[in-house]
């Protein structure tokens, strides 16, 4: 059974940073595009950032610039680094694999917290 587990939400004031981690297992994890979506409430999931195998990455536009997603192949990792956090970034947090793209399947993770509070 595939496995994406996150890590590292909890509380920050505004303007502070945190890092989210993702570790996947029982999947052939160099092959899936990862991605960091969240969840406010009341709203849509919405994209973050992803990163395909090879490394090339995208971003959702407010988030440009404040957070970077990474990968780790050989760890089977996925980390998103939040930084100049705002209000508005709370939410849930997930981690998905996505090969889709190639005629596979998706999984998600459970989500983590993550609220910018003063």
């Amino acid at each position: 059974q595939v496995q994406l587990v996150e890590s590292g939400g909890g509380l920050v004031q505004p303007g502070g940073s945190l890092r989210l981690s993702c570790a996947a297992s029982r999947i052939t994890f160099s092959i899936y595009r990862m991605g960091w979506y969240r969840q406010a409430p009341g709203k849509q999931r919405e994209l973050v950032a992803t990163i395909t195998s090879g490394g090339t990455t995208n971003y959702a536009d407010s988030v440009k610039g404040r957070f970077t997603i990474s990968r780790d192949n050989t760890k089977n990792t996925v980390a998103l680094q939040m930084n100049s956090l705002k209000f508005e970034d709370t939410a849930v947090y997930y981690c998905n694999a996505d090969a889709t793209w190639r005629g596979g399947l998706g999984y998600w993770g459970q989500g983590t917290q993550v609220t910018v509070s003063s």
